[in-house]
């Protein structure tokens, strides 16, 4: 397989950067290209550069590595070159090395970045751990469990500013963002964050520490201030839902968002002209429309925000008994 291998772009990129790990560029243990320097290097969008990783993880090149992000793990081409340890009994004391709370949540991470949050339980973990499924009880109590520390893992995933930028407005537009990163990066996240039954997870709690310190002291109430922290975490998380099913498609069809408009575009057009659609019809032509999640993302994150300067700029007009806030 070559770096120059014809199919979609996020394959092509994901080979590139697997063929940097055969010539040793990349070494195990070493970071990965970000989701971001994949779009600054490659010129593609943030979701192909997701796709990109995902696929490498898919592959057993990398590997998701709590407080680190995604670091090379070789090419299982390159773990031929020592002989395998003879298989041992999976008992309690089976496999290699402590079956650690921290080491459980890593195997479960990168086999749902692989394949899907679907296919993590923890008979499959105790197989790739090489111990037995009863030994991962010592130190998880139960799926509902394991998925809680899957996320607070990932939640704490990225270091967190020295000092906060400056004003409540990028505050929190630093906290959507970082969301978003991480949902991008493991596209299935979305669907274990739960905003209406609060999990113990102290790296989410301090995510929604930050954004209430950030609208502290504008004439909001505490319940108001909630409500804004949840309304901007839902609209991120609502973006992210989608994340998932996208990668998912292109896997099994092979072709990204655009190439899948273009091929639909004939069957969709008769149905549009028709008549019967008339406002539908008045886009059908334009071409500035994006479909990409990462445009509504931030369409709705920029409206969102709009709306919270308006709420913020009442209330603390009120609270000061007149005029605006600075």
């Amino acid at each position: 397989m070559t770096s120059a291998s014809a199919g979609p772009t996020y394959l092509v990129i994901a080979n590139q950067i697997e063929d940097r790990i055969r010539k040793g560029e990349l070494k195990p243990g070493d970071r990965t290209p970000s989701t971001r320097q994949i779009t600054r290097d490659w010129g593609v969008a943030m979701a192909t550069a997701t796709k990109v990783l995902a696929e490498l993880r898919s592959r057993g090149a990398i590997l998701t590595r709590s407080g680190a992000g995604s670091v090379v793990a070789g090419h299982p081409s390159f773990r031929q070159a020592s002989p395998a340890p003879p298989a041992r009994a999976r008992s309690g004391r089976g496999g290699t090395g402590a079956v650690t709370r921290a080491r459980v949540i890593e195997s479960a991470i990168a086999i749902a970045d692989a394949e899907g949050v679907a296919a993590v339980s923890l008979r499959r973990i105790a197989v790739n751990l090489n111990v037995s499924t009863m030994s991962l009880y010592r130190s998880i109590a139960n799926k509902d469990d394991l998925l809680v520390g899957m996320m607070d893992t990932l939640m704490g995933e990225e270091a967190w500013p020295a000092t906060p930028p400056p004003g409540w407005r990028a505050q929190l537009e630093y906290i959507a963002h970082r969301q978003w990163r991480g949902y991008q990066g493991h596209p299935w996240l979305a669907q274990i964050v739960s905003l209406t039954r609060p999990q113990l997870a102290p790296n989410a709690m301090r995510h929604t520490e930050w954004a209430l310190r950030a609208i502290d002291g504008y004439g909001l109430d505490a319940t108001t201030r909630l409500y804004i922290v949840l309304t901007l975490f839902g609209h991120v998380r609502g973006a992210a839902t989608g994340l998932e099913s996208e990668q998912q498609a292109e896997r099994d069809t092979g072709i990204d968002i655009e190439e899948w408009m273009r091929v639909h575009d004939a069957r969709f057009a008769p149905v549009i002209q028709s008549g019967r659609f008339p406002h539908l019809a008045k886009l059908d032509n334009n071409a500035d429309v994006d479909f990409d999640l990462e445009t509504l993302f931030e369409f709705g994150l920029t409206r969102l925000l709009d709306g919270f300067a308006a709420l913020i700029r009442l209330r603390s007009a009120a609270a000061r008994g007149g005029g605006g806030h600075g």
